[in-house]
């Protein structure tokens, strides 16, 4: 995207957040859900294509712009990030850098229309543990056959479609070439949603089990027409994924800081706004620094990505350092309101309760560290 278009369609969304998006979460809080109408505004902006190329219908944004305008989107409530991103920032992704010519052309519009997607990666008794992946794709005749679960899959209860990582070997192969991604349509005969998962925060946001039995597909349906790619894919999408998270963590932070700062110029005690006390200065002050190192260090491994390096490592290390930071922040936040900060009538107490995911899903805080530091002494090795 041109970057006078894409500083307009910012300065847009800027308003768009501020003026409808902040204002609705209270409906959002209370019924669970997004607003069908707000639901059908996010995709006449072209909130669902952000990165999808301009021959197929998206905004053609490059991974730069599509992190500054997550770390934009997600001043309001998650969850509207949330329903868009696994569009954006991994299916449409893996698409782009793993579809046939005729899948790109039959789904990237389609998503970038706004048809809702979902990533299954994630089963009852794996994650990050390729080896463990239990759901299973065989041949059969000209197609494919699925059995499985996954687990903590977001957008599941009103997904239209899903990739779907599963094993086409029995035997655990180097480069995880055991595993191959599927496009599997949610309804596809033998495909059940479970119920929506209660969960600690991220309130409109949804996640749920996907069981499949028996789920026959043709044989176009594996992601690239090729076996043993399917984690390859994944994994390149979730360094997307993960720039994205960091990119929510950092845009949340934000919002909690700005919503602390406001209450420290508003609450008094001993006379004077809580503001004019050191002690909330320095609260204040770290929350400010720690955000601006998730901002450069987010902007370098987007620029870097664009620029066609590998950044797994710095996507990882952003994500960590990003979640971690926004925890910190949120924490303060609590700290600074005071009692208040421990009533669900403030915002501070939400805000703590949503941050705490970020840690967590596209990795593991633990995990990254351990990714992190093999690439290290992989590099270590090869130069010794």
């Amino acid at each position: 995207m041109d970057n006078d278009i894409f500083e307009q369609f910012t300065e847009q969304l800027r308003r768009y957040i501020r003026e409808r998006l902040i204002p609705a979460e209270k409906e959002v809080l209370e019924t669970e859900m997004i607003p069908e109408a707000i639901m059908a505004e996010m995709r006449d902006l072209g909130l669902f294509g952000l990165t999808v190329p301009e021959e197929y219908g998206g905004a053609g944004m490059n991974i730069q712009q599509y992190i500054r305008t997550m770390r934009e989107f997600s001043y309001a409530a998650p969850c509207f990030r949330s329903v868009t991103s696994i569009n954006v920032g991994m299916v449409c992704s893996a698409f782009k850098n793993g579809g046939t010519d005729a899948q790109k052309a039959e789904w990237l519009p389609r998503l970038a229309a706004g048809e809702i997607a979902s990533f299954g990666l994630t089963e009852p008794g794996s994650g990050s543990d390729s080896a463990a992946m239990q759901t299973t794709a065989v041949k059969s005749g000209n197609g494919w056959v699925l059995n499985g679960t996954k687990r903590y899959i977001t957008n599941a209860p009103f997904a239209n479609v899903a990739l779907i990582m599963a094993r086409t070997s029995k035997e655990a192969l180097p480069k995880n070439a055991h595993v191959s991604a599927f496009i599997v349509p949610m309804d596809t005969a033998g495909i059940t949603v479970g119920k929506s998962d209660k969960k600690m925060g991220q309130s409109g946001s949804h996640i749920a089990d996907i069981i499949m039995e028996d789920v026959k597909l043709p044989a176009d349906a594996i992601l690239g027409g090729e076996e043993g790619k399917g984690f390859a894919f994944a994994m390149k999408s979730l360094d997307n994924g993960r720039m994205s998270v960091g990119a929510a963590a950092t845009g949340y932070a934000r919002r909690a800081l700005d919503s602390a700062l406001r209450y420290a110029n508003e609450r008094k005690a001993f006379g004077e706004p809580i503001a004019n006390f050191q002690l909330i200065q320095q609260m204040l002050a770290d929350s400010e620094i720690e955000i601006y190192a998730a901002e450069c260090m987010l902007d370098d491994a987007a620029r870097r990505a664009d620029a066609g390096e590998n950044v797994l490592r710095k996507a990882a290390a952003a994500k960590v350092f990003a979640s971690e930071m926004c925890g910190r922040v949120v924490d303060r936040v609590v700290q600074i309101y005071g009692g208040a900060g421990y009533l669900a009538e403030y915002d501070a107490e939400r805000f703590y309760r949503d941050a705490r995911i970020y840690r967590i899903y596209e990795g593991t805080t633990q995990i990254l560290q351990l990714q992190i530091a093999k690439h290290m002494l992989r590099e270590w090795a090869a130069q010794a």
